[in-house]
């Protein structure tokens, strides 16, 4: 009995062939395949005739852990071409490796990610010697491009050269011994025929030590333990989500390129990759012209031959095209340089090329694959693509809310909310949401399917996973998403968390945000679905009073306004407002606060405005003389940022006092040019928190109040951008100057 063992690297064209032919010439009684164990009584269903890249996504929860990872496939993995080659040679199909859910993977989202990591000085220094950048330019210049032959000899050359006496961590360890006795057991019941065994390479020298001795009965699957839920599904994929430049973790980058090298060979995929890149760029209307195609393959033949490639490697077609295309200097380095996600700056160009090189292909299931139960319980009830209008003052509107919601929750593509109720925007009772068509719902829906059998306990569970290690700001998101997705369950715990991280808070802006949804829920129960419960009611004056004494400590000098702070002090008085009697808030401690903070020359411009508002807003009246306050606070450098505090808090106080508005326009006009430059922007700014219909209320008092007969709306429209007329008059100023400084004006 010969047991074969073939280290491989996944997704490589050149190793699938290998793995193909290596059992078609064998004819093994058993093929082991570096996989998912508890998927071996699957194994029809894995290969029912679908159309890869495909996955099987498993989603694993119990109280402590919570973890979805994928295996992957596409036509060019090896593990793939083992499986069918095995079930056409009549063999007998095993995955060998641990469960996806199992604590030695607890860390790997992709179950074929490459080993590169373990062992980067020997890659480093091969690199080095063979002249090349990286790991994927080094193993197709050894494997990818050369003829096959020999290929399984200098694959074990190869990984045991980077293996060397590397010591596997205790995950790789357990996953090891685990494989080992399935490769034992296998060789134990194959009555002499020959067992061919597929794993990454970097497993391959401790699986032909660790299977010389041991038990050789066949090894149990492990189940999931008591109080866990595991649930894999197989899902469509798509080379996007395959690619090493889209921030996948293993295997080759560019599945285009080598689905390309698969089906063609490594003349075929430069030839067709030059061709895929020219007529993206041409259908996005870039020039590329014959002399450039020419140019960009004549380059590529020239580096394949000086780099001693019989045909041009990934990478010669890569370094020619941006040779012959880009004609600028390029900022960032080229992406094929380094494995990682595409980086910002990056030339068009480039980007271009990177998306030919990744494809667009998307995988296809059979039409007899089991789907998991809430794919038919969505799809049942999604409905139509289009726009829906949902009143939430009906009990049926609420129910439809609440499961386009779980799905938001779930991040199913196609289902938008346009708008509706928030923190901020009181009792909207109207909620509009856009459903559109994508192929990317069958995915999204059975990877989701592995958390829930229905949309609120996948939902559920999701937002669960979110809870753990979440800051103030992420707590206050997920309470918020589970009063809309109607999980009350989950709220009670996020509340005990949320009391907790209000007690040791230091940032204002982030206890604001949390105020604000905790006091929306409070006050509008009925419509998130909660009940007003003392809990809630609790959280809310504790978040009150932490940010009133947070925002008596904050100090700090003139600087652009802080916009989630003054928010903070806008949720600080609607509490006060909505809350402050049935919840026993001190309204007298906190408008102390607020006459401190405004009368503080250490606070923030903004801030000090914010405290104003506050104490105007709450007592009807502005303490002492609100022309006096204006006047005191209006410097140009900080007069905007002052006044975005006070317009945010008190915006009708100011915009009904008598005398307000009429200092303010007298203030602004006697700014010099320079200082009203300077003050524009947070001007600007300031003013913007006044919506349309009283900027026109503005706007006409201000027209009266100078007796022009302009429209207030020739004050609130402008031909160009505020920003291009504040920079017309600098230059004006600047050339009135120089000709005042030449003595050509007086």
């Amino acid at each position: 009995m010969t047991v074969t063992f073939l280290g491989v690297r996944h997704h490589s064209p050149a190793c699938a062939r290998l793995a193909a032919d290596t059992i078609a010439a064998v004819r093994p009684a058993y093929v082991l395949v570096e996989g998912p164990a508890d998927m071996n009584d699957r194994m029809d269903e894995l290969l029912l005739g679908h159309e890869p890249p495909i996955a099987v996504h498993t989603g694993y929860r119990d109280p402590g852990r919570r973890h979805g990872s994928w295996t992957p496939f596409c036509d060019y993995s090896p593990e793939w071409t083992a499986l069918n080659a095995g079930r056409a040679a009549g063999a007998e199909l095993r995955f060998i490796d641990l469960p996806a859910w199992h604590p030695a993977l607890a860390g790997v989202r992709n179950r074929y990610a490459d080993a590169e990591a373990r062992y980067g000085e020997v890659t480093a220094r091969l690199c080095r010697d063979f002249a090349v950048d990286d790991a994927d330019a080094l193993w197709d210049h050894l494997f990818e491009i050369e003829p096959a032959d020999g290929l399984a000899e200098r694959l074990a050359v190869y990984f045991d050269l980077l293996r060397g006496d590397t010591e596997a961590g205790p995950d790789d360890t357990a996953r090891e011994a685990y494989m080992a006795h399935w490769v034992r057991a296998a060789a134990a019941h194959a009555d002499g025929r020959p067992v061919v065994v597929v794993t990454g390479g970097f497993h391959r020298p401790a699986l032909i030590r660790l299977a010389e001795d041991g038990d050789r009965s066949w090894p149990e699957v492990p189940r999931p333990p008591g109080g866990a839920t595991a649930r894999s599904y197989l899902v469509p994929y798509s080379f996007r989500r395959l690619d090493a430049f889209d921030g996948y973790q293993a295997g080759m980058p560019s599945p285009g390129y080598y689905q390309h090298l698969w089906e063609h060979g490594p003349a075929g995929a430069g030839r067709l990759l030059v061709e895929t890149v020219v007529a993206r760029l041409r259908a996005r209307r870039q020039q590329v012209s014959t002399a450039d195609l020419i140019a960009a393959r004549t380059a590529a033949d020239g580096l394949a031959l000086m780099r001693g490639h019989r045909h041009p490697a990934r990478v010669d077609v890569l370094d020619g095209l941006a040779g012959a295309l880009v004609s600028e200097a390029i900022e960032t380095p080229l992406p094929w340089a380094s494995r990682g996600p595409l980086q910002a700056g990056a030339h068009p160009v480039i980007v271009e090329m990177i998306a030919a090189l990744s494809g667009d292909r998307t995988g296809r299931l059979h039409q007899d694959t089991p789907l998991p139960p809430l794919v038919h319980a969505v799809l049942a009830v999604l409905g139509e693509p289009g726009e829906e209008r949902l009143d939430l003052g009906e009990e049926t509107g609420r129910e439809r809310s609440r499961l386009l919601h779980r799905l938001r929750v779930l991040g199913i593509p196609g289902v938008l909310r346009i708008s509706g109720p928030s923190p901020a925007g009181g009792t909207e009772l109207t909620e509009r949401w856009e459903l559109s068509d994508s192929e990317d719902r069958l995915p999204a829906l059975i990877e989701a399917g592995a958390y829930g059998v229905d949309p609120q306990e996948a939902a559920a569970a999701v937002l669960a996973g979110r809870v753990p290690g979440a800051d103030l700001d992420e707590l206050a998101g997920v309470l918020l998403d589970a009063a809309l997705c109607g999980v009350g369950e989950l709220t009670g715990q996020v509340l005990d968390d949320l009391a907790r991280a209000v007690g040791r808070a230091a940032d204002l802006g982030a206890l604001g945000h949390t105020l604000a949804v905790v006091l929306a829920m409070w006050r509008h129960g009925e419509l998130f679905g909660t009940s007003g419960s003392d809990l809630l009611g609790a959280v809310v004056r504790a978040t009150a009073e932490r940010a009133l004494w947070l925002a008596e400590g904050v100090r700090g000098g003139p600087a652009p306004a802080d916009l989630r702070r003054i928010e903070a002090m806008a949720a600080v008085r609607d509490a006060l407002r909505h809350a402050g009697t049935p919840l026993g808030l001190d309204t007298e401690a906190a408008l102390g606060v607020a006459d401190r903070v405004a009368a503080c020359r250490d606070a923030p411009p903004d801030l000090r405005g914010a405290a104003l508002g506050l104490a105007w807003s709450l007592r009807g009246h502005a303490a002492g003389d609100p022309g006096r306050a204006v006047r005191g606070a209006f410097v140009p450098a900080t007069a905007g940022d002052w006044l975005a505090g006070l317009f945010a808090l008190a915006r009708e106080e100011v915009l009904h006092t008598a005398g307000v508005l009429e200092l303010l326009d007298e203030l602004v006009a006697a700014l010099a040019d320079d200082d009203f430059l300077v003050a524009l922007p947070a001007l600007r700014q300031a003013f913007g928190f006044f919506p349309p219909r009283e900027r026109h209320l503005i706007a006409t008092r201000l027209t009266g109040l100078r007796g022009g007969g302009a429209s207030p709306y020739d004050l609130m429209r402008l031909d160009a951008a505020p920003e291009l007329v504040a920079a017309g008059m600098a230059l004006d100023e600047r050339v009135d100057a120089a000709l005042r400084r030449e003595g050509l004006v007086s």
